[in-house]
Protein backbone atom coordinates (compact mmCIF):
# COMPACT_ATOMS: atom_id res chain seq x y z
CA UNK A 1 0.00 0.00 0.00
CA UNK A 2 1.44 3.70 -0.84
CA UNK A 3 0.48 6.63 1.24
CA UNK A 4 0.83 9.86 -0.02
CA UNK A 5 0.89 13.23 1.36
CA UNK A 6 0.05 16.93 0.07
CA UNK A 7 -1.46 20.10 0.89
CA UNK A 8 -4.26 19.35 -1.85
CA UNK A 9 -4.80 15.73 -0.38
CA UNK A 10 -5.50 17.02 3.35
CA UNK A 11 -7.39 19.78 1.94
CA UNK A 12 -9.61 17.36 0.17
CA UNK A 13 -9.86 15.07 3.39
CA UNK A 14 -11.03 17.48 5.64
CA UNK A 15 -13.95 18.39 2.85
CA UNK A 16 -14.82 14.59 2.05
CA UNK A 17 -15.19 14.33 5.97
CA UNK A 18 -16.97 17.59 6.16
CA UNK A 19 -14.75 18.67 8.73
CA UNK A 20 -14.15 22.63 8.58
CA UNK A 21 -9.87 23.70 8.72
CA UNK A 22 -10.85 25.43 12.20
CA UNK A 23 -12.66 22.39 13.77
CA UNK A 24 -10.50 21.17 16.21
CA UNK A 25 -12.75 18.81 17.54
CA UNK A 26 -13.60 17.06 14.17
CA UNK A 27 -9.77 17.19 12.95
CA UNK A 28 -8.78 15.44 16.22
CA UNK A 29 -11.43 12.69 15.44
CA UNK A 30 -10.54 12.16 11.89
CA UNK A 31 -6.73 11.75 12.87
CA UNK A 32 -6.65 9.62 15.96
CA UNK A 33 -8.19 11.07 18.43
CA UNK A 34 -6.68 13.60 21.27
CA UNK A 35 -3.85 15.13 19.47
CA UNK A 36 -5.24 14.80 16.14
CA UNK A 37 -5.02 18.40 15.14
CA UNK A 38 -1.84 18.51 16.36
CA UNK A 39 -0.54 15.47 13.61
CA UNK A 40 -2.28 16.88 11.03
CA UNK A 41 -0.45 20.58 11.21
CA UNK A 42 2.48 18.17 11.84
CA UNK A 43 1.62 16.60 8.32
CA UNK A 44 1.11 20.11 6.63
CA UNK A 45 4.23 21.52 7.73
CA UNK A 46 6.46 17.99 6.96
CA UNK A 47 5.39 18.53 3.17
CA UNK A 48 6.22 22.00 1.67
CA UNK A 49 3.13 23.79 -0.38
CA UNK A 50 2.96 22.20 -3.95
CA UNK A 51 5.14 19.19 -3.23
CA UNK A 52 3.35 15.14 -2.82
CA UNK A 53 5.57 12.87 0.08
CA UNK A 54 4.46 9.17 -0.84
CA UNK A 55 5.75 6.20 1.20
CA UNK A 56 5.64 2.91 0.81
CA UNK A 57 4.98 1.14 4.08
CA UNK A 58 3.57 2.36 7.20
CA UNK A 59 7.02 1.99 8.93
CA UNK A 60 8.72 4.69 6.53
CA UNK A 61 5.34 7.01 7.09
CA UNK A 62 5.93 6.62 10.96
CA UNK A 63 9.72 7.40 10.68
CA UNK A 64 9.41 10.81 8.13
CA UNK A 65 6.64 11.74 10.57
CA UNK A 66 8.09 11.30 13.76
CA UNK A 67 11.79 12.16 12.48
CA UNK A 68 10.14 15.80 11.67
CA UNK A 69 8.67 15.93 14.71
CA UNK A 70 11.96 15.22 16.63
CA UNK A 71 13.74 17.73 14.54
CA UNK A 72 11.27 20.54 14.80
CA UNK A 73 10.79 19.65 18.60
CA UNK A 74 15.12 20.37 18.90
CA UNK A 75 14.72 23.59 16.71
CA UNK A 76 12.06 24.70 19.45
CA UNK A 77 14.07 23.31 22.68
CA UNK A 78 11.21 21.31 23.57
CA UNK A 79 10.56 17.69 24.26
CA UNK A 80 8.96 15.54 21.18
CA UNK A 81 5.62 14.77 21.03
CA UNK A 82 5.68 10.80 20.40
CA UNK A 83 3.45 9.17 17.40
CA UNK A 84 0.76 7.14 18.72
CA UNK A 85 -0.55 4.13 17.48
CA UNK A 86 -4.01 5.19 16.98
CA UNK A 87 -2.78 8.26 15.16
CA UNK A 88 -0.62 6.37 12.90
CA UNK A 89 -3.54 4.12 11.67
CA UNK A 90 -5.80 7.07 11.84
CA UNK A 91 -3.52 8.88 9.38
CA UNK A 92 -2.66 5.80 7.12
CA UNK A 93 -6.33 4.94 6.63
CA UNK A 94 -7.06 8.31 5.52
CA UNK A 95 -3.45 8.44 3.08
CA UNK A 96 -3.53 4.94 2.26
CA UNK A 97 -4.17 3.70 -1.66
CA UNK A 98 -3.47 0.51 -3.31
CA UNK A 99 -0.86 0.56 -5.66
Amino acid sequence: MAFTLSHAVLDDLLRQHGVKPNDLTGIDKLFGGADGYYWYHTLRHLCPKGEVITWGSTEEMRAAIQGHEDETAAEDEVKPQQLKDAHLAAIAGLLGSQP
